[in-house]
């Protein structure tokens, strides 16, 4: 058996890029590399005897463990053969200190015995266990025997072992109360750190988290109500990605941005974070070819950032629709991050022939002598494209469409509807939908 004993350092990073709780976060990238990790008062315990040799060995296990990738706060650690020494050995600050020769303190069960182990001259483990193992008993307890008996690993270590939780969820009490809004990304921040742990963990990425935050109790009103606040002492504001990403900064920003437009009617004492919606990242694709370095934010994080700025009626993505009508193909919507609904009926792909611009309305053309006119006599290139759709809707499209040459215009798009019963040639109807320029 192996063990390692860790716990925060007193150089620990204080920045405000500082994770919410540093030690919760070591547990959750330790469960990367074994997973047998417990937590003992302010430590953390590994049992690493079956995972160091995945990793190329003990040496090789501490550099990747203690790398650049692991949470930002420094800790110290030590190393043991039973669980008890490697505490022993981080609480003493001796790393290299035998079982035998380590302070009494540092054994946890004997703590509350220290006064009367001094008067007796026990100042160490050994000493301790040279004590007859029955006056021992009667006058400590069995979990003092116990607690050697494991130290020097005549008796099985089993500890309650920690888990990798199925939804992020973090509390963050704030140091001090919070006025305004933009004042909350401070403490958002350090849970946006400690959120990217947890995903790295889960190997997934977020699409959609809340940040919800307590009022004083003491100096709320609450006859208060808007779009973040209920009336009540909590607040609210969901945030969602259109893709799943554990970029941190590009989140920081959309909160930003929100929390800009977010009027708190009573100070803030307390944060949290939890997670709505997040999804499995797929491995990285390396290239045997160099590849460019894209440089700023990718297109849909533009997008979010424009919705949270602009609000998200003002940004529009199109939707394709299942429907052979040109102006139908498609409508515009809010862009927003849930999948459109599409019918599950095919939608049409369009032809090559078809322009990239259409009008919203098509334009009634003139016809003179059997010539359609559009800037000059237009000369019909391909066509007829037959149309014949709509009846179900009550509006049907009975057309036919041509590619034509303008003198001044260049190529349009132009149909002329489908003579009903009755109508003569001469009163067919011609209409511009579409130009190429």
């Amino acid at each position: 058996m192996h063990w390692i004993a860790l716990r925060l350092s007193p150089e620990s990073d204080a920045s405000p890029s500082a994770l919410a709780d540093p030690t919760q976060a070591w547990a959750w990238w330790a469960l990367r590399f074994t997973p047998s990790v417990a937590r003992v008062e302010d430590a953390l315990l590994l049992e690493i005897s079956g995972s160091q040799r995945l990793f190329g060995g003990l040496e090789a296990f501490m550099a990747r463990f203690t790398g650049e990738k692991s949470p930002l706060a420094q800790v110290e650690y030590a190393q043991g053969a039973t669980s008890l020494v490697a505490l022993g050995r981080l609480w003493s600050g001796q790393p290299h200190a035998l079982g035998s020769d380590l302070p009494l303190h540092t054994l946890q069960c004997a703590r509350p015995h220290l006064a009367i182990l001094a008067r007796l001259g026990c100042r160490s483990w050994g000493h301790l266990r040279a004590l007859p193992r029955g006056g021992v008993v009667r006058r400590f307890g069995q979990d003092v025997l116990s607690a050697l008996d494991r130290a020097f690993g005549q008796a099985p270590e089993l500890y309650p072992w920690l888990g990798l939780p199925e939804v992020f969820d973090m509390p963050l009490e704030l140091a001090a109360s919070v006025e305004s809004a933009p004042g909350l990304l401070f403490g958002a921040r350090r849970l946006l750190a400690q959120l990217l742990v947890w995903l790295r963990a889960r190997q997934r990425g977020v699409l959609a988290l809340e940040l919800l935050w307590e009022l004083d109790a003491r100096r709320s009103n609450l006859q208060h109500t808007d779009a973040h606040h209920d009336g009540g002492n909590l607040g609210r504001l969901e945030l969602r990605t259109a893709k799943a990403t554990q970029d941190m900064a590009h989140l920081q920003r959309l909160l930003g941005e929100q929390l800009s437009k977010v009027t708190l009617p009573a100070p803030v004492l307390h944060l949290r974070l939890r997670t709505l919606q997040t999804q499995k990242l797929g491995g990285e694709t390396l290239s045997l070819l160099p590849e460019d370095v894209r440089l700023g934010d990718s297109l849909h994080q533009l997008l979010e950032r424009l919705c949270a700025r602009l609000g998200r009626e003002q940004v529009l993505g199109v939707e394709l629709q299942a429907d052979h009508r040109p102006e139908c193909m498609q409508r515009w919507l809010p862009w927003g991050v849930e999948a459109p609904q599409r019918s599950d009926a095919l939608v049409p792909v369009a032809s090559s022939l078809q322009p990239p611009w259409l009008l919203e309305v098509p334009q009634r053309l003139e016809v003179k002598t059997g010539r359609v006119i559009y800037q000059g006599e237009l000369d019909l290139q391909t066509g007829p494209h037959r149309l014949e759709v709509g009846w179900l809707d009550g509006a049907p499209a009975l057309r036919d469409y041509f590619l034509a040459h303008s003198p001044l215009a260049g190529l349009v798009w132009i149909y002329r509807e489908r003579l009903e019963h009755g109508l003569q040639e001469k009163d067919q109807r011609w209409y511009l939908h579409g130009v190429f320029g």
